[in-house]
């Protein structure tokens, strides 16, 4: 409304976001034609232009706006979770993924009722805890984090072609090596599982680093202890089944090094 009126000029590099576009999209937000503009570069360009449910409102100066992010973010994180309204109530699930460029695959059980249409609108989130920080007030502590929330209708994966190359992708992010490694799923396993694929197009990454941000008289009066614990996951050495045969050594796909391969 503030500038509503005035005359606009400004210059936008040809890979980023344009000042006019969001202006123009943010003051006419029910215009359709600026709507699939937008969508349209979300899905196509390098930077994350966030739609009404996506844009972030406190610290947003915490927002990022690369896809890059957005990507990074994703292919760190083991667990997602996925969230939607099921009769009325919303439904928050764990679950495994694996990303192929601008698609995220999301693993389920074909038994589950939940899951068994051939749309579901969803809420996905990927988050990682980095460090807890330890502010010299109580108000300040917080914590430093990467996160990324994807919105969207996932569509069920039905092309046997597309299901099988779902069914590897999530594989291969959990555990890369794995799929040539291990006996891949047959009819039945398939049958009983759920692929759905949901578009990265809309899309915000929010991520903190850093110190505590004390308010200056707290700095001052030096009475508590401030700065960061870090947080990190690490995974361990692996343990063999108790069934497992003792010929066997450390597969090269969880051992790249050969550092715990029989001597």
């Amino acid at each position: 409304e503030q500038l509503a009126g005035r005359e606009l000029a400004g210059w936008c590099a040809p890979s980023q976001i344009c000042h006019a576009d969001v202006l123009l999209e943010s003051a006419n937000p029910d215009d359709p034609h600026l709507a699939a503009n937008a969508l349209t570069r979300q899905a196509t360009g390098d930077w994350l232009i966030p739609q009404r449910i996506d844009q972030l409102g406190r610290n947003a100066a915490r927002g990022r706006t690369e896809r890059s992010d957005l990507h990074d973010v994703l292919d760190a994180g083991l667990v997602c979770h996925l969230g939607f309204v099921a009769d009325g109530a919303p439904v928050v699930l764990p679950t495994a993924y694996g990303r192929d460029g601008g698609v995220l695959y999301l693993h389920g059980s074909a038994g589950a009722r939940y899951l068994r249409g051939a749309e579901l609108p969803a809420c996905v989130t990927v988050t990682h805890l980095d460090g807890v920080v330890h502010a010299r007030a109580v108000m300040h502590f917080s914590m430093n984090f990467r996160s990324a929330v994807v919105h969207g209708t996932a569509r069920r994966v039905t092309d046997e072609n597309e299901r099988w190359e779902a069914m590897r992708v999530i594989v291969e992010h959990l555990t890369p090596g794995a799929w040539d490694h291990a006996r891949r799923p047959n009819k039945r396993e398939l049958a009983a599982t759920a692929v759905f694929a949901l578009d990265l197009t809309e899309a915000s990454v929010k991520i903190r680093t850093g110190p505590p941000a004390d308010d200056a008289e707290d700095v001052e009066a030096d009475a508590a202890w401030a700065g960061v614990v870090p947080v990190r996951t690490v995974l361990g050495a692996p343990e063999p089944s108790p069934d497992l045969p003792a010929s066997w050594s450390v597969p090269t796909h969880l051992d790249p090094d050969g550092a715990l391969s029989r001597a």
